[in-house]
């Protein structure tokens, strides 16, 4: 089980679709994509994690447990994401907006970031950001990777610039 500091990771469970709710049904938390979610909406997004687990190499974003109380606090994970005409290898994550700025996210990219360099040998992973969602920004850059381009993605009838954040394996 991959684990850091003060959280654990586990693959989501159609038992998690309330907290799931806390995060995605969160307008502060969900303004990158326009919005919160409605619930056919989050059974979607769990649905797709789920089927990631056995389609994509157990690929997915996971559920972040707080050790301290064992809440689900968050996701955070390994996707494969088109971007500019090839599939990357991304660190994303979403997590309950009473747990922003303390550290959470940054630390659990970390362990992702890790994971992918040491265990998967990945040569390189990215992370694909809104170009408003400064406090993701930030967690990226904390976490090693540096700003590599710049692109728009088309998301619920919106053009929304997106930049492409990249770290490489030194190993």
């Amino acid at each position: 089980m991959l684990e850091s500091e003060r959280l654990f990771f586990r693959k989501l469970t159609k038992e998690d679709f309330p907290a799931l709710c806390k995060i995605l049904q969160d307008d502060d938390v969900m303004y990158a994509y326009e919005g919160k979610f409605n619930d056919k909406e989050v059974t979607e997004w769990l649905d797709r994690q789920l089927w990631r687990y056995e389609n994509e190499s157990g690929h997915g974003l996971y559920a972040v447990i707080l050790k301290e109380n064992g809440e689900l606090i968050g996701q955070c994970g390994l996707t494969l994401q088109d971007c500019k005409e090839k599939r990357v290898l991304e660190i994303g994550y979403l997590f309950q907006k009473k747990y922003w700025h303390k550290g959470y996210a940054a630390e659990a990219a970390g362990a992702w970031k890790k994971y992918a360099f040491e265990v998967l040998k990945e040569k390189e992973v990215y992370s694909i950001i809104r170009d408003t969602n400064i406090p993701s920004q930030r967690v990226a850059e904390r976490n090693g990777m540096v700003r590599t381009d710049t692109f728009v993605k088309h998301y619920r009838g919106v053009d929304m610039p997106h930049y492409l954040y990249m770290a490489k394996n030194d190993k």
